[in-house]
């Protein structure tokens, strides 16, 4: 194969990652504190063998080395729900496995459950600062979460939700059910900013994704296009070349 199809080859198998990347996160513009996800790309610039050669100086390949997160903040909605929490700002809450390791999230949906536990809509229970989950008795009523994210009743204290933040966020791995692992330490945040009644939304914007994802089809189809009639000029250049 020449030159000029594995290039083209490259820049083929780049996009079709970078689709990929798009349709996950079209997929989850309406999940809860969603970070979309981007492709970072280089170029591979080979000189051409000599000053004679047909080719231009300078060949590019195009590769994808890694995929990095947009951690910027989704917009903050009302929902109304006492036991939905948003996170202004760094931070994640701190969520346990039924195993007992830890996960992460900027996802607040909680909820209840039937044992009066504070929990994610998986029934993970979410943990205090103490490092303890949270549980809500019969009796509690008028349930609310302060900006530090002491969380109060009409009989008092409970705990205070532990709110953590990473040096490096990008190590972060999306799971599923909106959680985050990582293998780094995590940092108490200081001062976190919590509302209640509100969630955070994912930070895909779905007209810029899909405007994206029409470029980078057309994209797609021009480079099969060239390695087409690549194809083509090949077999023509064998057939008038080869033997009678």
């Amino acid at each position: 194969m020449e030159t000029s199809s594995y290039i083209a080859l490259s820049r083929q198998g780049a996009l079709r990652r970078e689709m990929d990347v798009i349709a996950h996160n079209i997929a989850n513009m309406n999940t809860s504190a969603f970070k979309g996800v981007k492709l970072m790309f280089v170029e591979h610039l080979v000189k051409s063998a000599n000053d004679t050669s047909l080719m231009p100086t300078k060949l590019a390949f195009t590769r994808d080395v890694a995929e990095y997160k947009d951690l910027s903040e989704g917009q903050i909605r009302e929902t109304g729900d006492p036991l939905h929490a948003a996170i202004r700002g760094d931070g994640y809450f701190v969520i346990q496995l039924p195993n007992g390791t830890q996960r992460y999230t900027r996802d607040g949906n909680f909820t209840m459950d039937p044992t009066g536990q504070l929990v994610t809509q998986s029934g993970n229970p979410v943990l205090t600062t103490a490092g303890a989950p949270v549980f809500f008795s019969p009796q509690d009523t008028k349930i609310t979460f302060a900006a530090d994210g002491t969380i109060s009743t009409n009989n008092g204290q409970l705990g205070k939700l532990q709110v953590v933040r990473f040096s490096d966020e990008q190590a972060l791995r999306h799971e599923a059910g909106g959680l985050m692992s990582t293998d780094a330490t995590p940092q108490q945040v200081a001062r976190p900013h919590i509302i209640q009644g509100a969630l955070e939304s994912s930070n895909v914007q779905p007209v810029l994704e899909m405007s994206h994802m029409i470029e980078v089809q057309r994209a797609y189809e021009g480079v099969k296009a060239f390695i087409d009639a690549e194809d083509q000029r090949q077999r023509k250049m064998i057939e008038q070349l080869g033997p009678k």
